[in-house]
């Protein structure tokens, strides 16, 4: 018992020190957080589907990047751009870059391609041929205002999976962009 007691004294004295520490005022350099780690990374106006840095603004339906160039999306498929400098006043063009491979056109025959923008539909455009491709909208100034656009992509159809190959394909996408006029 006698070693308990001297242990719970020990303790306590050690305690009282450490609290006594505490008391005084200690002046610790506080970095800023911006600093350290942006809290909003920087969107880009245009993406590059091999860019491996631009994998942040697509949101979903894109797959790994191939050839180090171009990336298979889904049926449907979503990307975050910074609205360009005055857009908001004077609007933008949306252009994506694709391209629709002979395999779809063969399988589908075509394939329609519209896009959605804060809720705001876009007017869909269909392709019959294989090939590269845009799909083109003027966007209007009210549709970029913010830091950031998101804009939703939607094909009518796409080839199921097939082959041992899980994933959903829709067209191929080279680049997408918010353009300023």
């Amino acid at each position: 018992m006698r070693n308990i007691g001297r242990f719970h004294a020990v303790m306590l004295a050690a305690g009282a020190l450490w609290c006594a520490g505490c008391s005084q005022e200690k002046k610790v350099p506080i970095k800023e957080t911006v600093e350290e780690a942006p809290s909003t990374p920087t969107l880009l106006t245009a993406v590059g589907m091999g860019d491996p840095k631009a994998e942040k603004q697509l949101l979903n339906g894109f797959y790994a990047i191939e050839a180090n160039s171009w990336r298979w999306t889904a049926k449907d498929f979503s990307v975050v751009l910074r609205p360009p400098v005055g857009s908001a006043a004077q609007g933008a063009v949306l252009d994506l870059g694709i391209s629709v491979p002979g395999g779809v056109i063969q399988k589908l025959h075509n394939v329609a391609l519209s896009a959605t923008i804060n809720g705001t539909a876009l007017p869909p455009e269909t392709y019959s041929k294989e090939g590269q491709a845009e799909y083109k909208r003027d966007l209007a100034p009210n549709l970029l205002n913010g830091d950031s656009v998101r804009i939703d992509f939607h094909l009518d159809k796409a080839m199921p999976p097939a082959n041992g190959d899980m994933r959903q394909l829709g067209v191929i996408a080279r680049s997408v962009a918010l353009e300023a006029k």
